[in-house]
């Protein structure tokens, strides 16, 4: 949209070379900035022109020069005498209003502010631009608060997303509802990665630390029973319990699903002790199932 082909940056050293040149410079107000400079420079030179574009704030250089003030008066009473011409180029919000529009279909926004101009004009302007955004347009000295949604980009690590599928495989739910996905944000040049736990330290070379949950119930047991017959009873209960989980005993006679670990062993005449271990990672997991095995222990009485 602005491409420019014959328009080059301004050195200042450029302000003194001969010939015609065209500089277009802010402010527009001529009140700091590059445009005083050069105007203080180009002003007593009756071959010059100054186009002022807009309107001008009460008190500023460009609305004296508007006015048609002939000397100027600047800090440490340096005084410039005005020759060149000076044309006005006044908003019109019939006319300019189009191209304004363009700009702002071009940037996308979802919310317009007009900060600057006539208020009749800006009026208008506001009217035009409310037919396809929200327009505001506050008067000098008034806050508003705007609310926008706030969209952060975020690139997922695709490992991470096909463990997730992997693991709704075994599922009845329906696969276009929303999940939880679980993993680690990592932030680098402004671009952020949701990655696995395990992949993201070993890329930042963070060693990973593991908390595990313990705790031991002990059941009042007379009946005899041995640990691996009560074993045998709590891994049935927690196959047919957790279908979606994988659950297994391992050759040392523990039951594992996930980072669960029970091991039954035996206390003394007439008790058992229960271990239950889990980490953080499962700690849902294992709270769901610390009541349900005591629970079965008690049945088996």
């Amino acid at each position: 949209m602005f491409d420019f082909k014959h328009i080059k940056p301004f050195d200042r050293a450029y302000v003194d070379n001969p010939g015609p040149m065209v500089v277009f410079a802010t402010p527009g107000m001529l009140h700091s900035g590059l445009s005083v400079q050069i105007f203080r420079k180009w002003a007593p030179n009756e071959n010059n022109m100054l186009i002022m574009p807009g309107y001008c704030v009460a008190g500023t250089v460009g609305h004296k020069v508007i006015s048609g003030a002939k000397k100027i008066e600047f800090e440490n009473r340096q005084i410039v005498e005005v020759k060149m011409s000076v044309q006005y180029m006044s908003f019109s919000a019939h006319a300019d209003a189009k191209g304004i529009m363009q700009l702002i279909q071009h940037c996308e926004p979802s919310k317009v502010l007009l900060v600057h101009g006539e208020a009749c004009k800006m009026e208008f302007l506001k009217k035009k631009i409310n037919q396809e955004l929200e327009c505001f347009m506050p008067a000098n000295g008034e806050t508003i608060s705007l609310t926008t949604p706030v969209l952060v980009p975020v690139d997922t690590s695709l490992s991470l997303v096909k463990k997730q599928l992997f693991q709704e495989r075994g599922t009845s739910s329906v696969t276009k509802r929303k999940n939880i996905l679980h993993g680690m944000l990592v932030m680098n040049n402004n671009k952020i990665r949701l990655m696995e736990a395990d992949d993201a330290m070993s890329e930042l070379g963070l060693v990973p630390h593991h908390i595990r949950f313990t705790s031991t119930l002990q059941i009042e047991d007379s009946s005899c029973a041995s640990t691996s017959r009560l074993t045998d009873i709590i891994f049935a209960k927690m196959k047919s319990l957790l279908e979606n989980h994988v659950v297994q005993i391992v050759p040392e006679g523990s039951i594992t699903v996930a980072s669960v670990l029970i091991r039954v062993d035996t206390g003394d005449e007439d008790t058992k002790s229960i271990c239950v271990s889990w980490g953080y990672q499962d700690e849902e997991l294992g709270k769901y199932l610390l009541p349900a095995i005591k629970k079965w222990a008690m049945e088996t009485k």
